[in-house]
C-alpha cells in the first residue's frame, strides 16, 4: 500500500471544495434530509465538512500539540444566516483556500497532533481528503447530482477506512464489531473497471484476536464486486448492496452485519 503524494491530497481537498459547493449553489434545498446522513439536514452537513477543514487548518497552522477544542476555531460553526446559499458558498470557499494553503505551506512532515498514532500535517491532508470524498457523496446523492471520485483517490479511501477500523479495533475495542471475530471469515472487495496496477482488490479478514486486511485477489467467505466508485460507497454504505452495479457472491449476511457494526463514529 502507498500513499499519494502529499500534493495530491491538496489538489483533491480543493477539487472536492468546488465539488461541495457546486451542490450548495445548484438551487437543492439546503433543509432538506441527507438521506445517508439522515440526522443531518444538507446545510448541517456543509457546516460540519467546513468546521473539520478549519478545525485542521488551525492545528496544522499552529502545529499543536494536543486536541483543540472547536470553540478555538475562529468560523469552525459558519456563517451566522441560516439557509442562506451565498453566505455559505462563500465561507467554504474561504475555508477550502485556508486550509488546502497551510496544508501546503507545512509540507506533509510538519509535526502536529493526530489521533491515529501519525502525528504529521500529512495525516491530516489524507484524512480530509477521504473525510470530505465521502460527505461530498452524501451532498451530491442529496441534491440528485452525479458523482464520481478518481481511482486513485477511491482505492486510498478505501485502504484509509480499513487503516481507521484496523487502528480503533486495535485501540478502542468495538463490542459489536467483535462479534465478527473467528477463524476462516473474510471479505474480499473487487473493483472490475480499474487498470490492474491500481490493485483495486481488498481482502479484509476477520480473525479471533481483531481485523486484518491486504491489497489481493483471493478466495473469500463473501465478495463484494463492481465499479471502484460503487464498491467505495457501498463500503460506507452509502449506496444500496442491491444496486444493479453491484454483485455479491458468497455469504451476503457476513456482508451485511459487518458493515452495520464496522461504522465507528
Amino acid at each position: 500500500m502507498t500513499l499519494l503524494a502529499h500534493d495530491r491530497y491538496c489538489d483533491q481537498i480543493a477539487h472536492q471544495v468546488a465539488g461541495l459547493r457546486a451542490v450548495v449553489t445548484s438551487g437543492t434545498d439546503l433543509s432538506a434530509t441527507v438521506p445517508t446522513c439522515p440526522d443531518w439536514s444538507l446545510e448541517q452537513l456543509v457546516r460540519h465538512m467546513g468546521g473539520a477543514l478549519r478545525w485542521v487548518e488551525l492545528l496544522v497552522r499552529t502545529r499543536a500539540q494536543e486536541h483543540v477544542p472547536d470553540e478555538r476555531v475562529p468560523m469552525h460553526d459558519g456563517p451566522e444566516a441560516r439557509g442562506d446559499a451565498a453566505a455559505l458558498d462563500a465561507w467554504l470557499g474561504e475555508t477550502g483556500e485556508m486550509v488546502v494553503g497551510t496544508l501546503r505551506e507545512a509540507g506533509p512532515d510538519a509535526k502536529v497532533w493526530g489521533w491515529a498514532g501519525t502525528p504529521s500535517s500529512g495525516f491530516w491532508a489524507r484524512r480530509m481528503t477521504h473525510e470530505i470524498t465521502v460527505h461530498r457523496a452524501d451532498a451530491t446523492l442529496t441534491a440528485g447530482l452525479p458523482y464520481d471520485v478518481a481511482p486513485d483517490v477511491a482505492a486510498d479511501t478505501l485502504d484509509e477506512w480499513l487503516e481507521i477500523v484496523e487502528y480503533i479495533q486495535r485501540n478502542v475495542p468495538h463490542r459489536a464489531a467483535n462479534e465478527f471475530h473467528g477463524p476462516g471469515r473474510a471479505i474480499h472487495l473487487h473493483a472490475t473497471d480499474t487498470a490492474p496496477e491500481l490493485n483495486a482488490e481488498w481482502i479484509v479478514e476477520l480473525l479471533e484476536d481483531g481485523v486484518a486486511w491486504r491489497r489481493g485477489h483471493e478466495r473469500a467467505t463473501v465478495a463484494l464486486r463492481g465499479p471502484l466508485t460503487s464498491v467505495l460507497l457501498a463500503f460506507f454504505r452509502r449506496l444500496p448492496l442491491n444496486s444493479p452495479e453491484l454483485e455479491i457472491v458468497g455469504e451476503r449476511e457476513l456482508l451485511e452485519f459487518w458493515l452495520e457494526r464496522a461504522t465507528f463514529g
